[in-house]
């Protein structure tokens, strides 16, 4: 697999120079500054490029743009309402400007309103670190006390309905604005956050939305852009729910196995594909990853390999963004998956035989604890991930590996 690592610009405390002494391959960005629903234009990717490809100092990075994440898709794609035509044709003259700059894979996601949450993103772990956690009883305390959303309580069981009236009547003024600060944190790199009343209004834009509906506008979405995608030769991939069950009343529709296999049946061409997301996945018992690797195979166009671990086996649960060899999902096995996979495609003559993977997230350890980096992408916890995975890479490889 080849080893890349998520930049967001300019502004990231973890540069490119750090990227390129981590020993990665190629880095994954976006035009996080670009509003979405517009044109990505060709001035604006090549200007991006060269952020990539030269140092602050002028010398050469060795490093290229390769896997954008994402290019966003509206929420009037998602809903089909207002200007959601118009935002589909942005979205193929984004990918031509992408495909004419070289640049191949694109993940993208179809979380309504907002991507991945979690309810605390600097959580103390064991060892000293600082790792991003999702609690339930916290994230209800938010929904049902903070947000107040109608009908939220029965979103939850009793037992967690309980705990979180305990928790919020023993909140601070300071912890509850900083839970809901984390809870409408918005997607990584980007320019928005919701405030309540705008969250709440985000909200209702779904009501009466099924799951079923919100996944046929998905596959009427990949019917019109995924056929663009198969002639530019650009891979379209959809990252997974995160976490990969209902949340705020709003409909989840890529969360398992049989979510993506209805999608990827519903515009059956090979650049409909997945971003197979461990850590997303992991999220839920019920989801094998490595059976999901193996069944998904010939359509996962990028990877993110990372480990959490779940506080029970229920769905929905609780969980921390654990160390990528120590989480719940067994990695080597899903690693070993990939690698037969990409063995495969080369048998097979395919130009996408390397597959892009990424070590996705990590715990703040060391001088990440004050170098304040985004969330979940600290320099020397996903360095120690990426250590681990790239070890694991090289152990699967070796002919030593095919004894006995």
């Amino acid at each position: 697999m080849r080893q890349t690592w998520r930049w967001f610009g300019p502004k990231d405390k973890v540069s490119v120079e750090d990227a390129r002494q981590a020993g990665v391959e190629g880095i994954v960005t976006a035009l996080h500054h670009v509003p979405t629903g517009e044109v990505w234009r060709a001035e604006e990717i090549e200007q991006r490029q060269r952020e990539v490809a030269f140092l602050p100092d002028g010398s050469m990075s060795g490093l290229k743009w390769e896997v954008v994440e994402s290019l966003p898709v509206s929420e009037a794609i998602k809903t089909q309402t207002g200007h959601f035509k118009a935002h589909v044709e942005h979205y193929k003259a984004s990918l031509a400007n992408l495909a004419r700059a070289g640049i191949e894979v694109v993940c993208y996601n179809f979380m309504p309103v907002l991507d991945w949450t979690r309810t605390d993103l600097a959580w103390r772990v064991g060892h000293g670190g600082r790792a991003m956690r999702f609690d339930l009883a916290d994230f209800a305390a938010f929904d049902i006390h903070i947000l107040k959303r109608r009908g939220a309580a029965a979103s939850f069981p009793t037992h967690v309905v309980e705990e979180a009236a305990r928790r919020f009547a023993g909140m601070s003024e300071a912890g509850k604005k900083e839970l809901a600060a984390n809870v409408t944190a918005g997607l990584p790199g980007a320019v928005e956050s919701w405030s309540l009343p705008e969250l709440s209004a985000h909200l209702a834009t779904y009501d009466g939305v099924s799951p079923e509906r919100l996944r046929q506008n998905l596959i009427d979405f990949l019917a019109k852009v995924a056929p663009v995608a198969q002639e530019l030769g650009v891979r379209l991939c959809c990252h997974p729910d995160d976490p990969p069950f209902p949340l705020l009343g709003l409909p989840r529709i890529m969360s398992t196995e049989a979510d993506y296999r209805a999608v990827l049946d519903g515009v059956d061409v090979p650049a409909n594909g997945a971003t197979l997301c461990t850590g997303s996945l992991g999220a839920r018992p019920d989801n094998d990853l490595p059976a999901m690797a193996r069944a998904l195979a010939d359509r996962i166009h990028f990877v993110h390999l990372r480990n959490v671990r779940r506080d029970t086996e229920e769905v929905p649960c609780s969980f921390f963004e654990d160390e990528h060899l120590a989480g719940q999902t067994d990695m080597v096995a899903v690693v070993a998956e990939l690698l037969a996979e990409e063995k495969r495609r080369r048998e097979a003559g395919r130009a996408d035989a390397v597959i892009p993977m990424r070590p996705d997230h990590g715990q703040e350890i060391l001088d990440d604890l004050t170098r304040g980096a985004q969330p979940g992408y600290p320099a020397i916890g996903r360095l120690k991930g990426l250590a681990e995975l790239r070890g694991v890479m090289a152990a699967l490889g070796h002919p030593v590996a095919g004894r006995g």
